[in-house]
């Protein structure tokens, strides 16, 4: 008997932890779906469950941003690829986003900087960089050399 109350905690850990992994990734792909679907309301909705089971969910907080993005709601979107990045400082998407960001803000040396890892770490979208770059060499002011 004693065998059997020692093994009902065992037993209920593993379950909850099991049970919430699977729980996370059933938001997350959920939200997938929604996202390709284009309903951005409830797919945020699902990535911010998946993000609740595991709060180091980068690919959440990457597709918030990227519904943010397309809302126009720029401070979330970044705050959102802030924290794909913390968790993930590899992420392509994350830092190519990014830099469109901060493109627009005309923060060239933030472009810079994220355009030196971006090019650390790209295995997929290094032609992207390499557009960005051309972007700002024409918008970046020329110091006048008279």
């Amino acid at each position: 008997m004693k065998k059997i109350f020692k093994l009902i905690p065992i037993i209920f850990f593993t379950t909850v932890v099991f049970g919430s992994s699977y729980a996370n990734e059933n938001f997350f792909n959920k939200g997938l779906k929604l996202f390709n679907d284009k309903k951005y309301e409830d797919a945020r909705f699902m990535f911010e469950r998946s993000i609740v089971f595991n709060p180091k969910a980068s690919n959440s907080y990457l597709y918030l941003a990227k519904i943010y993005n397309i809302q126009e709601d720029q401070s979330k979107e970044e705050k959102n690829l802030e924290a794909t990045l913390l968790i993930e400082p590899t992420n392509e998407e994350a830092i190519l986003m990014s830099m469109k960001i901060a493109l627009e803000r005309s923060n060239y040396s933030k472009v810079k900087d994220l355009s030196d890892t971006f090019s650390k770490v790209c295995k997929n979208l290094c032609l992207e960089n390499k557009e960005i770059l051309e972007t700002l060499a024409n918008l970046e002011p020329k110091t006048n050399e008279s």
